[in-house]
């Protein structure tokens, strides 16, 4: 699944680690989102669309180009 955490932790300045802790989850999990290798629970779907005042429709693209 595609998805633009990455980048928008970027502009935020965050760490991987720093991340992780405001949605509470580990490291390790947002660096397998970013990488593509984990697609979140809707939980942690929300969390994170809610952290950057976002939709998760907008975060996540499960279409294939």
């Amino acid at each position: 699944m595609k998805n633009d955490v990455k980048e928008r932790r970027a502009v935020r300045g965050l760490s991987q680690g720093e991340l992780a802790a405001a949605v509470d989850v580990s490291r390790q999990t947002i660096n397998s989102i970013e990488k593509g290798r984990y697609t979140p629970s809707l939980p942690l779907a929300l969390a994170l669309a809610r952290f950057f005042d976002s939709t998760v429709e907008e975060m996540f693209d499960d279409q294939s180009d």
